[in-house]
């Protein structure tokens, strides 16, 4: 798959400023990530289970900086 397949980019709400941000599309069954400067690269591609499980935790526990 590549970026052609997903629909909606965007970047996440709490992103940083420095340029070191990711963007999240929507497949058919599949969320895809890739990186906002490099928008050519290949695209990281999660089950839509998988992806609800990652932003689930994610919310209940943030990442540290």
């Amino acid at each position: 798959m590549n970026g052609d397949d997903f629909r909606g980019w965007r970047k996440p709400r709490r992103s940083f400023s420095n340029g070191q941000c990711v963007q999240v599309g929507q497949g058919p069954a599949a969320v895809g990530v890739r990186d906002t400067k490099l928008r050519e690269s290949p695209v990281l591609v999660f089950s839509a289970g998988a992806w609800a499980a990652f932003t689930a935790g994610v919310k209940r526990e943030p990442v540290a900086h």
